[in-house]
């Protein structure tokens, strides 16, 4: 059997879960296999879904139709009905992604792969998003993470909290999967908005709040850097109903990118951008852990927001970076070829 699926969060649209999937995908077709992401649906689920595709169709939802039409186009979806699909497949991963993160809604068991045996299954950079587990979950997650053979996550904080909750588990924490593939092979798919307008600009993309204090900062140094600000998710902004790709393209051709955003700081880093990292919380849970690992990992925590955008923000090496990105790639693609073997 030469098929490998992939189990990850879906439903939602989100540039970096979609571009992660996507990555993963690629790296695993590598290795000579045919890949497939997995997606449970129940029937009514499955109509909903085809009814609301038509809904963004009809009524024009772009944003909506435009990651379909990645996810249609880039991720070989397979859709089941039942969970009885562990004999389809030589290994499933997990990953990459919040797929361990509790307060997540759908949240389940499913991501501890559970429908599946243990020699089949890996878990590849594989995130928690939070830093502890509360009592009521640590047996679930404890049984879950005794059923996946091959383990890696994605921050330091989510191999503490493996470690603190089974013991003979060799984690590995790796870099997530859209850096296991190379600047150009990302540029093969960048796609320019439409309406673009050649002009210098900052390139805005918070998850969380941004406060009237931080949003000043950001425009008095768009002023005076003679730049225009792009807020994707500002309904308001014209490149508001982008898709993956365009979102790419926007990322690449950024004068800087202020966000507080896990894939943003990624794609940064792939394109050796200029870019400014803020902290966010959500619900009270912090959420910055694996950026944190990953500023550490390619030592750049000069890129955390202090208060004040600084002119030298526009001015970093990456050789030092790169080295490191080359180094860690050819790790993170050997755990991942070995525990597919």
């Amino acid at each position: 059997m030469n098929k490998i699926g992939i189990l990850t969060l879906n439903g939602n649209f989100n540039f970096g879960n979609r571009l992660q999937n996507y990555a993963l995908k690629t790296v695993i077709e590598k290795f000579g296999y045919k890949v497939e992401t997995i997606w449970f649906i129940t029937e009514s689920e499955n109509i909903k879904r085809i009814l609301k595709n038509i809904y963004f169709k009809v009524f024009n939802k772009r944003k909506k139709i435009s990651f379909i039409n990645f996810s249609n186009e880039f991720l070989n979806i397979k859709y089941f009905k039942n969970k009885n699909i562990a004999n389809d497949y030589k290994k499933i991963v997990v990953g990459s992604d919040q797929v361990w993160n509790y307060s997540l809604k759908g949240f389940n068991e499913d991501y501890f792969l559970d429908f599946s045996p243990y020699d089949k299954n890996i878990a590849y950079a594989a995130s928690f998003g939070i830093d502890y587990i509360p009592d009521e979950y640590k047996n679930v997650f404890k049984k879950g993470l005794k059923n996946i053979k091959h383990i890696s996550v994605r921050e330091e904080k989510g191999k503490e909290i493996i470690d603190d909750l089974i013991d003979d588990k060799n984690v590995q924490v790796v870099v997530d999967p859209t850096m296991l593939l190379s600047k150009e092979e990302w540029q093969a798919i960048v796609k320019k908005p439409k309406n673009f307008e050649s002009e210098k600009y900052i390139f805005v993309y918070f998850l969380g709040d941004i406060s009237d204090e931080i949003n000043k900062e950001i425009n008095n140094f768009a002023e005076k850097n003679n730049c225009i600000v792009i807020n994707v998710l500002d309904k308001e902004n014209k490149y508001y109903n982008i898709g993956p790709q365009e979102f790419l393209f926007l990322i690449q051709n950024a004068t800087l990118i202020c966000t507080d955003s896990f894939h943003s700081c990624v794609f940064s880093i792939i394109f050796n951008k200029q870019f400014v990292v803020f902290e966010r919380k959500s619900n009270d849970k912090v959420m910055y852990s694996r950026i944190e690992t990953l500023l550490k990992k390619f030592e750049l925590e000069e890129k955390k927001f202090n208060g004040k955008i600084l002119k030298n923000s526009l001015n970093h090496n990456y050789d030092k970076t790169n080295k490191i990105l080359e180094k860690e790639k050819k790790r993170c693609i050997s755990f991942l070829e070995n525990a597919l073997k």
